[in-house]
């Protein structure tokens, strides 16, 4: 063996220790199992390994073996099943990437550049080889020492965060791959909130009814990410999944709802989070607020001076009796009298003397242009409970 390999080879113990060394200086959880002076040796040793490796095959421009990929998952499971993080299981592959890019340069500097394109070109498939097999190794030791909850959540927060999800890791979890997503946020009313424990419990129960990446770590809102590949699909199953939620911890909610592809999330999170906080809170949802639902409510949040201004209205309707309710009914029901009148299972002439009322409150007629704009965006923001 000559040129960079064998320069590689002289230098693996240095290599290797320079590694585990910012594995430990740069993830904490490294940091953390490393105290073991076993567990810290044997990192060292497979730090060794591999390097040895990756010069020897290289130099012969031959694949990992079978034996090696073996060893490789048997080193993962090792570190998943020690309780390393999944984002510092990803984060300690990088790490891997950018120190095998560096020591090449050292080794090779700027005389000897012999067998750098062999070296290079060497890389990409058998590193892609070696980290499926890390990974998948990786994957079923948390399996053994990580709940299944815990772990759904970690993947939801990957997802949500447009980081690289691990080849294998939603099939893990018995879900499958899609390309775009429902993100759908359930803001929750009322305190004190639920602890972790409690929320735990809740996802895991929830689970059961809608097997989808989800958590429930900030505890005024629970993430779903509904698969959305089939738009119709889709919906049903969020409102099914918020409806369950709801029941199940017996508060108020308010969703919200947006779109968006596989590795481009971040904008809709935020879309998602901001509907939410419009939307109106109800025992049961029955629909899923999207952007075309409360566009109005969100250019008025950003309005303060606007929102102050609706907000007078709302005082002076509080001298109903229940104007805010047969308002919000009227409104639901398309401004039809007869069903508005049956859905809140009053006579006609009662809600004749409601919208009378309403009229000597706030000087609008409910059914105008102006009171439609005026008193659906009121009633939105009143039970929005943005107000209390």
């Amino acid at each position: 063996m000559e040129g960079l390999f064998k320069l590689l080879l002289d230098r693996v113990d240095d290599n290797a220790q320079r590694a585990v060394d910012v594995y430990t200086s740069e993830l904490p959880d490294y940091r953390s199992v490393a105290e073991d002076r076993h567990v810290r040796t044997s990192m060292l040793d497979f730090a060794v390994l591999l390097r040895r490796r990756e010069a020897e095959l290289a130099a012969d421009g031959a694949p990992f073996t079978d034996k090696d990929l073996a060893l490789l998952s048997t080193f993962g499971e090792l570190r998943g099943a020690q309780g390393v993080s999944l984002i510092s299981g990803k984060r300690v592959l990088d790490l891997h990437d950018v120190l095998t890019l560096r020591e090449i340069h050292e080794a090779a500097g700027l005389r000897q550049t012999e067998h750098v394109t062999e070296m290079i070109g060497w890389l990409p498939a058998n590193g892609l080889a070696a980290k499926s097999a890390y990974t998948q190794g990786f994957l079923n030791g948390q399996q053994r020492v990580i709940p299944f909850v815990d772990r759904v959540q970690d993947l939801a927060g990957t997802l949500l965060g447009d980081e690289f999800v691990a080849p294998g890791l939603i099939e893990s979890l018995g879900m499958g791959t899609a390309g775009k997503y429902v993100i759908t946020i359930v803001r929750v009313s009322g305190t004190p909130l639920p602890a972790a424990q409690r929320r735990d419990e809740v996802v895991g129960a929830l689970l059961k009814h809608c097997r989808v990446p989800m958590t429930w770590r900030v505890p005024e809102e629970l993430v779903a990410l509904i698969p959305g590949d089939n738009a119709e699909t889709a919906e049903e199953r969020a409102i099914g999944l918020v409806g369950e939620f709801a029941r199940m911890i017996g508060r108020p909610c308010a969703t919200g709802a947006a779109v968006g592809r596989i590795r481009a999330l971040g904008d809709s999170v935020a879309l998602a989070r901001r509907i939410s906080r419009v939307a109106p809170l109800e025992t049961t949802p029955q629909h899923l607020c999207s952007l075309a639902d409360v566009f109005v409510e969100l250019g008025v949040a950003q309005v303060p001076l606007v929102d102050d201004w609706l907000r007078g209205f709302a005082r002076r309707l509080e001298g109903g009796p229940d104007l805010v309710t047969t308002l919000d009914a009227y409104y639901r029901h398309d401004m039809n009298r007869m069903n508005t009148a049956g859905a809140l299972r009053i006579h006609p002439r009662t809600l004749d003397y409601r919208f009378h009322r309403v009229r000597e409150l706030v000087g609008l007629d409910p059914g105008s242009r102006q009171g439609v704009r005026v008193l659906s965006t009121v009633v939105a923001r009143v039970l929005a409970g943005r107000w209390d």
